[in-house]
């Protein structure tokens, strides 16, 4: 006869909180006072980042407008307005930002002076092949002087011209 009790006793606890573990919810368990919302990867990643950078003791650098970091190939990755930070103890450079991967001549206007020594025997490599390809020099043959200077005087004496 106890052991029917018992029997009894479980189904009505089952039957009344759905199942053999009362905790996990349903009607009469207790509400979860707030929801934790889950970070993703990046967010993890860029806290891990934080952390390691403040142990190097980095510091920002304001008022940098663009970096180029200059590749073997030929191609420079161009960041435009970034954050840069340095920690100078540990010489390190930390660049961070959006960025485009472009090819040296797109850029070459604005960043001659920027190129060191690799870059422009690859600047120099590159006008050579242009200019074996058959590109148009800059001055047209058979006119050598530009004709925007000012042309020679046939008279010397200025005062007899403007008195005429």
């Amino acid at each position: 006869m106890p052991d029917d009790i018992a029997e009894a006793r479980a189904r009505m606890i089952a039957k009344r909180f759905g199942g053999s573990n009362p905790t996990t919810g349903g009607k009469g368990s207790v509400r979860r006072k707030k929801k934790v919302a889950s970070r993703g990867a990046t967010a993890q990643s860029d806290a891990k980042l934080n952390t390691t950078l403040k142990k190097l003791g980095a510091t920002n650098i304001p008022g940098i407008e663009e970096v180029n970091l200059f590749k073997e190939d030929g191609k420079v990755i161009h960041f435009v307005n970034p954050k840069v930070q340095a920690s100078i103890a540990a010489n390190t450079y930390i660049i961070s930002g959006p960025s485009e991967t472009k090819p040296l001549q797109e850029l070459l206007p604005s960043i001659v002076s920027q190129l060191g020594m690799d870059n422009l025997s690859q600047l120099q490599s590159m006008a050579a092949q242009a200019g074996a390809a058959g590109a148009p020099s800059a001055i047209p043959e058979g006119d050598e002087e530009d004709d925007d200077d000012v042309p020679d005087l046939v008279e010397g004496n200025f005062e007899e011209v403007s008195e005429t």
